[in-house]
């Protein structure tokens, strides 16, 4: 799919020039015992797939949504993960997991 023609990034060019961050109170770590990672906020634990891990551990206020993609990109040796990277990302502002 073309980037350029993705309903998901349709007016927010802003937005995905800002370094993406784990919202608190929630706090990203590895638990070993659930050999994943997981976001842990006061009422709870979400724990992730490796994917969302992957994507989430570089969510630390360092990369915008461009930087996030080529990265990941590059750390798997793949392309085309732009749109899957962007609508996993709305839905963790949804969730309220980035700020």
């Amino acid at each position: 799919m073309n980037a350029m023609n993705d309903p998901a990034r349709a007016g927010d060019a802003t937005e995905a020039a800002l370094p993406l961050t784990i919202a608190r109170p929630f706090r990203l770590q590895w638990e070993p015992a659930q050999n994943a990672h997981v976001l842990l906020y006061p009422e709870g634990m979400v724990k992730l797939n490796q994917s969302a891990g992957e994507i989430l551990k570089r969510c630390d206020g360092t990369r915008d949504m461009a930087a996030l993609i080529a990265e990941l990109e590059q750390a798997f040796n793949t392309t085309g993960l732009g749109a899957e990277v962007r609508a996993f990302i709305a839905d963790a502002h949804t969730r309220g997991w980035l700020e």
